[in-house]
């Protein structure tokens, strides 16, 4: 089941997060994140763009967000897209329904762009970005460094109104 975020989730997000912190490049955090870490970032994020959970048998296995791309104005219609799942449930299909069910929520918005940042190589969220119909448009070369070694990240980018 899908459903929009609460901030009672925050407990079970900053779990699934930490483990990415913890133990991958994915993301370029490096101090675990607390309970009230993911509340003060639930509670300020833009209403206007969504933040879902994906839920079995009452336990939250997956959840993505929209956030602004920058912060001029002239990026208004442009947003970044985020999706992370439970470690263990990959390969299941949850992270493609929840990530299509974030992009159908942001199109029935204003938004004209989403931004997928991938820290490489990453080629499971490759083949889910290509397979929703996100195109590589950049590549920074060597722009994180994590875990003693230096990370590419490429940006892949889906346009919702022509």
């Amino acid at each position: 089941m899908i459903r929009d975020i609460h901030i009672n989730d925050s407990k079970a997000l900053a779990a699934i997060y930490n483990y990415y912190i913890s133990h991958t490049c994915i993301t370029f955090e490096e101090i675990p994140v607390t309970e009230n870490d993911i509340k003060d970032r639930i509670q300020s994020h833009n209403l206007n763009l969504p933040w879902i959970v994906y839920e079995e048998n009452g336990e939250i296995v997956g959840y993505a967000y929209a956030t602004e791309w920058k912060s001029r104005s002239a990026y208004k219609f442009s947003v970044e897209s985020t999706v992370y799942l439970k470690q263990g449930s990959q390969g299941k299909g949850i992270g493609t329904i929840l990530y299509r069910e974030l992009l159908n929520r942001i199109a029935k918005s204003n938004i004209h762009a989403v931004i997928g940042g991938i820290a490489l190589p990453n080629d499971p969220s490759v083949a889910l970005h290509e397979k929703l119909g996100f195109e590589k448009v950049a590549q920074f070369k060597e722009v994180g460094f994590k875990f003693g070694r230096w990370i590419d990240v490429g940006c892949w980018e889906l346009v919702l109104s022509k």
